[in-house]
């Protein structure tokens, strides 16, 4: 079992990556659709008006993706080193994660799967080392 935990954590780590590296995209789009209005508005006055309300839009859906992801990456480190909170934690973000189909369906019955075994179970209990890659 300690190898699907291990799995599990580097699925976890990889997916808050990800997550990190969409924000970044909807960073670099929505900055570039500001620059895009910025040079309309030279010639259109009213377009002026849209330059806070894409940046806002962009900097809120890039806080949100980010924030999201922040679970994700320490969860999986936790996993990694077999703390004590990381069993729940897990538990809870594999259950989250069943809303993001499909991909994030497959992670959380996988989490699921590993982190209510019986068998994973000793590993949180502080008899368990540090699992490393």
């Amino acid at each position: 079992m300690r190898t699907h935990v291990q799995i599990l954590a580097v699925l976890n780590i990889a997916w808050g990556v990800m997550g990190f590296l969409g924000a970044l995209l909807i960073f670099l789009i929505f900055g570039g659709a500001m620059g895009i209005v910025g040079i309309a508005a030279h010639h259109d006055p009213g377009a002026g008006i849209a330059i806070p309300i894409v940046g806002l839009v962009g900097g809120a859906i890039f806080l949100i993706i980010v924030i999201t992801s922040i679970p994700s990456f320490v969860i999986g480190i936790g996993l990694l080193r077999c703390a004590w909170w990381s069993r729940i934690a897990g538990i809870i973000l594999s259950a989250v994660h069943l809303l993001n189909f499909p991909f994030g369906t497959a992670l959380g019955i996988y989490g699921l799967w590993v982190l209510l075994s019986r068998d994973s179970m000793p590993l949180f209990e502080g008899t368990g080392s540090p699992i490393r890659i």
